[in-house]
Order: C-alpha cells, then structure tokens, then sequence
C-alpha cells in the first residue's frame, strides 16, 4: 500500500506539473491587458466562482489585497441576492469557472455587461458562456483532472491558483509594492514580526546609554548599571560613535586597576552598527553572525540615533 500511495502521490505531481506546463504555453496578450484594467482599475477588483472556484477565489482576492490591490469575494449567489449591489461601475470583475458554464454566474456576467463593467473570464474553455462573455480571457489549462476519475477539481484548481498567483505578482511588480507597503498590511503574526524595522524596536534618547570619549571606566560602569542594556557607547565632542563597551569586554579587561582606565583604553573600536530603516530580522542576522547581543543605530554620520538589543528582538517574536 505504501509503494501504492506514493507511486499515486508522483502521478498527482507528474498530472498538476503537466497542466501548469500547458498553461505556460497559452499565455498570450490577454493577460497583459487584463493586467492594465485590474493595474488602473478606480475601484476594486471583485473576484467570483462557484464552487471550488469559488475557494480559489476567495484565496485570490485575499492575495492580492495584500500586495497592493484593494480586491474582495463576491460569491455567486449571494449576488443574485442583494451582492450586486457591491459592484460599482468603477470596479472590474474576474469570473473563474473552470468549464465556463457555471449557471450562478450568469447575473453577475449580465451585470457587468448593463452597467460597462470590465469583465476578465478564468476558464479552460474560451467557447463556453463565461469564455464568450469576457472582456478579456485568462485561459486554464484544458488537460483533465489528477483525480483518476476525472472528476474531482485537482489540477484545475492548482492552475487557477498559480493564475492568481501571476496576477498578484505581476501587479505587485507594476506597482512597485515594497517591504513597508507589504508590513502596513500584516501587522499581526510572525510576519508582521519579521517586517517590523530596527526603528521600531530601538531604544533612543535618554535610555542609550552613552558617554564621552574623556570618561573614566567608572563613570562607563555608572551608565551600563542604569541603562541595563549590557553596554556602553562611546561618542567624541561631536557625538561621532567611537566605540562601545559590553560585559562581554568588561570580562576581558578585569583586573584591579580598570575603574582608572579610560573608557576608551577598554573600548572596542568601529562597532558593528545598523540603520533605522533595516529589518529587524537583518539586525538579528548581524548579531547572530558576530555572536553579539546589540546593535547601535547610526545615522549616514555616524551619530547614534538608538540602540537595538537581541532582548527585544525576541520579545517581539523575531529572533
């Protein structure tokens, strides 16, 4: 059975692979301009299916809301029912139906067509009612199903997924959607945790520690006890960033004399820095690599702007 199952697992793979190969093959001038009505849409991109399709669309209406394209689900039937009402004459419509003769569709085709409505038809099938009704076709691959039946959605819902997918991608690169205009839209979870910035986190004003370049190991110990961040900074007459002081160097340089020694005597030099605008888990990377603990926040002149510690890292779920 086990031989069994996995020779059947490769044949699903091997089946799915084939129908993403043939849609490869069928993309043509369509999709570049379905890509312009969704890219200069006014409104939102409504995106509809029945069924199975139906799922895979709500998947696509909920990916490409969150790289850049303000887009919603309108199911089928419910729009037969008070949801047409949702559509404007400023939005555009994706139908998905794999054969193309999903019969709920048919108010919403009708709408679209009454009130000018631009209307991009998903289907494996161009002659069908969706095919033939559609401003644009963005076409499925037609080579059956996994399902040794033949029956049930297996690769024509993975090709509708990756067709989403393209959409989505494409889109995002048009529009030029970055890392910050992706973090605005997941602030919640380990990904809004992985996207926050090393100026989210930073500690800055009074709570850097620092001191001047003319300061005695005393006066470093002073600061690091009450800032508690395991460090001191060392800054020259114009607030440069000289140095920096951890426990880890305190350890290093003990001995009986090291209260009389100047900070920057025991100061490691030209420390490992970051900028406001990095990624918190860049900083993260940083400190992992040099087996450090925290980072100082630098401008282009080298002033101190914030300090970044693992600490924080962790309770914010990144490190």
């Amino acid at each position: 059975m086990e031989h069994n199952d996995i020779k059947s697992a490769n044949q699903t793979i091997d089946k799915e692979i084939e129908a993403l190969n043939i849609m490869r093959q069928t993309l043509d001038e369509d999709l570049v301009k379905a890509l312009d009505i969704m890219q200069n849409v006014k409104g939102r991109v409504i995106i509809t299916g029945m069924g199975k399709s139906g799922h895979i669309a709500n998947k696509i209406a909920a990916t490409l809301a969150s790289t850049g394209t303000p887009s919603f689900f309108v199911h089928p039937a419910e729009a037969s029912h008070g949801d047409l009402g949702m559509l404007t004459e400023d939005d555009c419509v994706v139908a998905i139906s794999n054969g193309g003769e999903s019969k709920e569709l048919s108010d919403i085709i009708v709408y679209c067509k009454r009130y000018g409505i631009p209307l991009i038809a998903m289907t494996k099938n161009p002659d069908s009612s969706l095919g033939k009704a559609g401003d644009y076709l963005l076409r499925l691959p037609n080579c059956g199903e996994a399902c040794p039946l033949g029956l049930a959605p297996t690769s024509s819902t993975t090709a509708t997924a990756v067709m989403g997918d393209i959409l989505a991608v494409c889109l995002l690169e048009r529009k030029g959607f970055s890392k910050t205009d992706f973090k605005q839209r997941h602030p919640g979870g380990k990904l809004g945790a992985f996207l926050q910035k090393v100026s989210d986190l930073m500690h800055t004003g009074d709570e850097m520690p620092l001191i001047a370049d003319t300061a005695d190991m005393q006066e470093a110990l002073l600061e690091m006890t009450s800032k508690m961040l395991g460090c001191v900074g060392i800054v020259d007459k114009d607030n440069h960033l000289l140095g920096i002081i951890t426990d880890g160097d305190l350890r290093r340089f003990m001995s009986d004399n090291i209260l009389q020694k100047k900070a920057v005597d025991v100061m490691t030099k030209n420390p490992k820095t970051t900028t406001a605008d990095k990624l918190v888990a860049e900083a993260v990377n940083i400190m992992n690599t040099k087996k450090i603990t925290q980072l100082f926040v630098i401008d282009q002149d080298n002033h101190p702007l914030g300090l970044i510690h693992l600490h924080d890292c962790l309770h914010a779920g990144v490190a």
